[in-house]
């Protein structure tokens, strides 16, 4: 089973609000995941964005695989310089 972490898009229509999810890769992008790590809403001024730390570090350990704009948010938030420590 090959899991990533990506994002699940909520809210209204032209309202997009995201979860940061831990998903198998062959479900939907709004379908079942596995765990939620995390949340970013690009709508609020400044953008908002709340990561699992723990939770990030231990999927990324186990082998899950970030989409380009989960790893970007990640990164911002300093996951990847905390799972080097």
């Amino acid at each position: 089973m090959a899991v990533k972490i990506r994002l699940r898009r909520m809210g209204s229509k032209k309202r997009p609000f995201y979860r940061l999810v831990v998903a198998d890769s062959r479900s939907p992008r709004d379908g079942r995941f596995i765990e939620e790590i995390g949340y970013f809403d690009p709508i609020a001024e400044p953008q908002e964005v709340r990561i699992d730390t723990e939770k990030a570090i231990k999927w990324l350990k186990n082998g899950a695989q970030p989409t380009d704009t989960a790893r970007a948010l990640m990164k911002k938030n300093g996951v990847y310089e905390e799972m080097q420590e």
